[in-house]
């Protein structure tokens, strides 16, 4: 299928620094320049930002992961959604592939922010006008935007890698029973049972998986284990405890971040049963911090095509992480 060209000149495409490869593909897979952002620092460590070309009347979209190191990089894109909007930008569109802060999502204990809808609303106030984000923490973060926001999937990423793989006798299984929808609409793609974990979080690295819901584990060599995102490891490690415990052989991890803060590659690595970690780009891992076992997929594509789903005022509605 012939696709629309982007109209020459109305559109301005940035990077911030926190995922310049992503930021590539989106671009070439659209076919329009990355334009150059100027980023450096004052002496007492302020940031200072320039755009490298005129937004004027422009659509503008700017790429940035919240990864680490998370406050910086927002800090960037707060600031070059300022910049476009006093240089006269028709349309400022955030492009966060990863949103850490969504896992601050509800007020469980005393005295704390709900720091996903601060951050949406800073990102209001600073001017951006859309944003695009893929796979949130959990569904009610998308509710805390105040300007329209496009949650992407990227469970057809994994469906196309998978397919090509055997996947007999096996069976998704989410880490918790926030996921467990998703999970769900996952397993359907791909015709397998699926079940979740019954976790109990004690710390940011410490977590209880008492038992599973849904599907038995028990007679299923292979299992699926899916994720919207890992950093330490710590339920992924407990959750594959408890399958292997059950008999099963070969467990695939999925997750689409991949945060693997404090050594959290290695810790999942180092499981003999766990023969593939596979997730993709929304943040960037550098080589030096690749591993034999891990497989990273672009969602580059993905996002290209909201993108020119949006530019042509066209429906996304097959792209969002709720669809079937």
């Amino acid at each position: 299928m012939t696709q629309t060209p982007i109209p020459a000149g109305k559109v301005r495409f940035f990077s911030g620094s926190s995922n310049v490869p992503l930021a590539t593909k989106i671009a070439t897979h659209l076919g329009v320049p990355l334009e150059t952002t100027h980023i450096t620092r004052f002496s007492n460590d302020n940031l200072y930002i320039q755009l490298g070309a005129s937004v004027r009347y422009r659509r503008v979209y700017i790429v940035q992961s919240l990864s680490q190191p998370v406050n910086d990089h927002l800090m960037e894109l707060l600031m070059m959604i300022d910049i476009a909007r006093g240089a006269a930008a028709s349309e400022i569109h955030a492009i966060i592939p990863y949103y850490s802060f969504g896992r601050s999502d509800k007020k469980d204990a005393p005295r704390i922010s709900i720091t996903a809808r601060l951050v949406a609303d800073l990102l209001k106030t600073a001017g951006a006008t859309h944003v695009m984000s893929m796979m949130f923490h959990s569904p009610q973060v998308h509710g805390f935007f105040g300007v329209p926001t496009d949650p992407l999937s990227s469970r057809m990423v994994f469906k196309d890698y998978l397919s090509n793989l055997d996947l007999s006798g096996a069976i998704i299984v989410a880490p918790d029973m926030g996921q467990a929808k998703s999970a769900a609409r996952f397993a359907k793609t791909l015709g397998l049972p699926v079940a979740a974990g019954n976790k109990e979080r004690i710390s940011d690295t410490e977590v209880i998986i008492s038992g599973v819901v849904g599907s038995q584990v028990k007679g299923h060599k292979r299992a699926l284990i899916y994720d919207d995102e890992i950093a330490t490891g710590g339920s992924i490690l407990e959750l594959s405890r408890m399958l292997i415990e059950e008999g099963v052989e070969d467990i695939k991890v999925l997750c689409t971040h991949g945060v693997f803060s404090r050594n959290g590659l290695e810790r999942l690595a180092v499981v003999p049963e766990i023969t593939e970690i596979i997730t993709t780009d929304t943040v960037q891992i550098l080589p030096e911090k690749t591993h034999p076992k891990l497989t990273v997929l672009s969602v580059g594509h993905v996002f290209a095509n909201a993108i020119r789903h949006n530019i042509n005022r066209e429906s996304l509605s097959d792209l969002f992480v709720f669809g079937e």
